[in-house]
């Protein structure tokens, strides 16, 4: 063997192994996105592992996701200048170090799939996916008391909120993993497993009893559905498509049923299924604290400061633009609302280009406009699974120029799942 084989061989053994071992932690990234009930949260050490083993192997900005850095960066510098005045508030401090590194994590994740994107991301949504049934099978044993005393750890005011701090987080975690398991069956790949499952997900889902996550979870499903219908190459699929819709309502009822079967959880979603809760309506609920916190951003250029809006109202603002506003300032609010602007109008160009993961793509972007249309009602600031979905969709955007470009058709595969 020549010195210069011996050479190319030495040279190749440390990518080979930086991306094996990278795709092992990549999958329990994913798997611990949905334990979060502390901070700083296992996801956290292992999303900061991650990015440093794939730092080492020579992880590129591409151009495309440029714009997606410099709007990060902006909302970012904004909320380091709103909080100065409040410097002295150590929950506003952690709380601006957290949407940095919340921040980071959507660039990794649109950086990461440059290269080898259907492996990378197919172990990370593997992971997620698994997390999101573990902890699925947590919430439901937990609210019918199947943990004995523990169980009350994964409750909240007659809520199940697993292993998250907040039922409204668990419900809408569960929405992107739930719907790769429904473009599975939509595509009838492992239909039985993907189904059990996916009725495990809904099941946790509805017991979150978050309003919020349920209209994201219709509102994305019905969208799902109907790009995988546009997007199929045959009547023959668009029919089966209808029909395994039509099913899949059918048993989501049944589902329903059976659960509201049991009296603790018909009085429950009694009260939770009324349009306006008590804490909505009046001068100083959740809806008339909008138009409040408009005339505060308004007022204040520079931002209030990170939870420093309770203070004025005694609850969060409850909007994400809003929170954008109060806590960064025009900076900020201004940033937020044009990364929404422009991920929507970017992503939705790649819609129908033909590439080897366009059906996850579809999955991202139905989950991210579902997601957007919640974060008007709740502070989804920082959710992990939401610098998720952004980084990923950046990332495919960038990751599909070349078969837009070349108008190729290839095969599309089946969305990742555990």
């Amino acid at each position: 063997m020549t010195d210069t084989a011996v050479h190319r061989r030495s040279s190749a053994m440390p990518r080979i192994s930086v991306e094996t071992l990278g795709g092992a932690m990549l999958w329990l990234t994913g798997f611990a996105g949905a334990f979060v009930f502390v901070e700083p949260s296992p996801y956290e050490y292992m999303a900061i592992a991650t990015m440093l083993v794939f730092a080492m192997s020579g992880l590129a900005l591409a151009a495309p996701i440029v714009p997606l850095v410099l709007l990060l960066v902006l909302i970012n510098i904004g909320y380091a200048i709103a909080v100065v005045p409040v410097g002295d508030d150590t929950k506003s401090l952690t709380w601006v170090f957290i949407s940095i590194f919340l921040a980071l994590t959507g660039i990794f994740y649109a950086s990461l799939v440059d290269r080898n994107t259907h492996r990378r991301l197919a172990l990370l949504l593997r992971g997620t996916v698994a997390a999101a049934l573990v902890v699925s099978l947590i919430a439901v044993g937990a609210y019918f008391h199947l943990f004995g005393g523990a169980s009350d750890m994964f409750l909240l005011y007659d809520r199940a909120r697993g292993t998250f701090n907040d039922p409204n987080v668990l419900g809408a975690f569960l929405v992107m993993p739930a719907l790769l398991l429904l473009q599975r069956l939509l595509i009838a790949r492992h239909v039985v497993r993907s189904g059990l499952m996916l009725a495990a997900m809904l099941a946790a889902l509805f017991l979150s009893f978050s309003r919020g996550a349920w209209g994201q979870f219709a509102l994305a499903a019905t969208l799902l559905m109907a790009l995988t219908f546009i997007a199929s190459s045959s009547n023959r699929e668009r029919v089966r498509i209808v029909i395994l819709a039509l099913a899949g309502m059918v048993v989501i009822m049944l589902l329903l049923g059976v659960l509201l079967s049991f009296s603790q959880v018909a009085d429950v979603f009694k009260e939770r299924a009324a349009l306006e809760q008590s804490y909505d309506a009046g001068q100083y609920g959740r809806f008339g604290r909008f138009l409040f916190g408009a005339d505060v951003a308004l007022e204040h250029p520079f931002g209030i400061g990170p939870l420093q809006f309770y203070r004025y109202f005694t609850e969060d603002p409850h909007n994400s633009f809003l929170n954008a506003f109060i806590s960064g300032g025009w900076l900020a609010g201004f940033g937020y609302f044009a990364l929404s602007l422009v991920t929507v109008a970017a992503s939705t160009r790649f819609l129908f280009v033909r590439t080897p993961w366009q059906s996850i793509y579809h999955v991202l972007y139905a989950a991210y406009i579902a997601t957007l249309a919640e974060s008007m009602i709740i502070d989804i600031d920082h959710w992990r699974h939401y610098f998720l979905i952004l980084g990923l969709l950046w990332g495919l955007m960038a990751a599909s120029r070349p078969y837009r470009s070349s108008a190729r058709v290839v095969p599309t595969l089946a969305p990742a799942a555990a």
